[in-house]
């Protein structure tokens, strides 16, 4: 009698709550594996949240009963593409300063973490999700040391469910003496005065900026050497940089600021160091290369840093970056940086104009991305026992007119690709124009 009861309560759950199967696979397409090799005609098994197994479909076989099977034919299968230094989810409009908790005040924030400040539910994450980006790295702002960032996941019902790796590095901001001059000064005579006051300005600032910077981390990896005494947020928030567990992310551009922070973060033995921004490393690759540095490189999509670079020099930075052997990938910080985000796979498509070919540029938005946020060995590339994180679009995912994302997995689950955009597009697509 009891075991009849238990079958029946039993099947009354299932009736009620009905457990979707988390076992699915993408049958037919191409497969951009993520590190430059590609698989024809492939399948997918995705078991829980983890890729069981990939192949061709001539020689990978499975049981269709036991799976949820989506055909992929004609279509392209892309790991998830991973945006690295946004503040995506922590501002949704500008000019409202209610909905803006990217910075926090002061100069020294190394205690600030930006994962408990994402907010699942921007809709401006919303269409950035349906462009494929999956992951992003979520960074404070402002100040000499700005915080730390986590990778979290564009899909969650709050932060924690979010969190994909937290705290995964410190972020700080070197001074650099660059300032740069403005034609509109042409038509001053004493425009050339007035520069150089302002940048002797900027240099004694900076100079002063950077020995707080030094006095900080000095005193930080004692307080982490030494018996704790007083508990400091700010000084305990270095230790896993320092024991080599979490990234120093540096964010300088020039080749004097590059240089110096570098040197600075291997005077503290600091194994882990990232350099963010880098629009002149170009000119440094020698350097970058023999001290090891990875690089988060600046968006492509701007003016030049100094006036006396070719026009299309940004464009141009990554396939020098890439003949000289220095792992990098790219971001998309600056202006309209939140909205622009879900163009991040056209940055890449631009650098295929510019030397790389498809698969490289792939790589710079999915496994160099997540081999310099350290965490590669969970995604960024399809392959057996990494997450589930793919997405599956009928054209050519780095093509502003064919991309389009029909499909996507974040851990093993389909995810919702619906957004505020789209909705729109819905609602007024048949209404009448006359």
């Amino acid at each position: 009698m009891t075991k009849k009861i238990i079958i029946l309560i039993f099947l009354i759950v299932q009736l009620i709550y009905p457990q979707n199967t988390t076992q699915s696979v993408l049958v037919g397409g191409t497969a951009h594996i993520g590190n430059g090799e590609t698989i024809e005609n492939c399948v997918i098994i995705i078991k829980d949240d983890k890729i069981e197994k990939i192949g061709s479909k001539d020689t990978l076989y499975f049981d269709e009963t036991k799976y949820n099977v989506f055909n992929t034919d004609n279509k392209h299968i892309y790991p998830s593409l991973i945006l690295p230094n946004t503040t995506l989810g922590l501002a949704e409009i500008d000019a409202v300063r209610a909905s803006r908790d990217e910075r926090e005040v002061g100069l020294i924030n190394s205690n600030v973490r930006s994962q408990i400040a994402f907010n699942t539910e921007s809709i401006v994450v919303s269409t950035v999700k349906s462009n494929g980006i999956l992951l992003a790295q979520i960074t404070p702002r402002g100040g000499l040391i700005s915080g730390s960032s986590s990778i979290m996941k564009l899909e969650g019902e709050n932060w924690k469910d979010a969190t994909y790796f937290q705290d995964d590095g410190i972020h700080i901001n070197w001074p650099e003496d660059y300032h740069r001059t403005h034609w509109t000064h042409s038509h001053d005579f004493t425009a050339k005065d007035k520069e150089i006051d302002k940048e002797d300005a900027i240099k004694k600032k900076n100079k002063k900026s950077v020995a707080e910077l030094y006095e900080f981390f000095e005193n930080a990896m004692q307080y982490n050497i030494i018996a704790k005494q007083k508990l400091d947020l700010k000084f305990e928030a270095l230790k896993s940089v320092f024991e080599g567990n979490s990234s120093l992310y540096i964010h300088a551009n020039t080749v004097a600021g590059i240089k110096e922070s570098i040197l600075f973060a291997k005077q503290f033995n600091i194994e882990k160091i990232v350099i963010v921004g880098g629009s002149e490393s170009w000119r440094i690759t020698d350097f970058i290369i023999e001290h090891n540095i990875p690089i988060i490189l600046d968006r492509i999509h701007r003016l030049p840093s100094n006036d006396d670079d070719d026009i299309d020099q940004p464009f141009k930075t990554p396939k020098i970056l890439k003949d000289a052997g220095i792992l990098f990938c790219l971001d998309y910080k600056g202006d309209m940086e939140r909205m622009g985000s879900r163009n991040l796979p056209f940055l890449a498509g631009t650098t295929v104009n510019f030397g790389l070919n498809k698969e490289e540029a792939l790589e710079l938005i999915t496994l160099n991305a997540a081999k310099i946020l350290d965490i590669s060995n969970r995604t960024g590339s399809l392959e057996k026992g990494k997450d589930a994180n793919l997405c599956v679009s009928s054209g050519d995912i780095l093509d502003v007119l064919s991309n389009k994302i029909e499909l996507a997995f974040l851990m093993g689950k389909k995810i919702n690709l619906n957004n505020h955009q789209s909705q729109l597009y819905e609602k007024y697509l048949n209404k009448d124009t006359n």
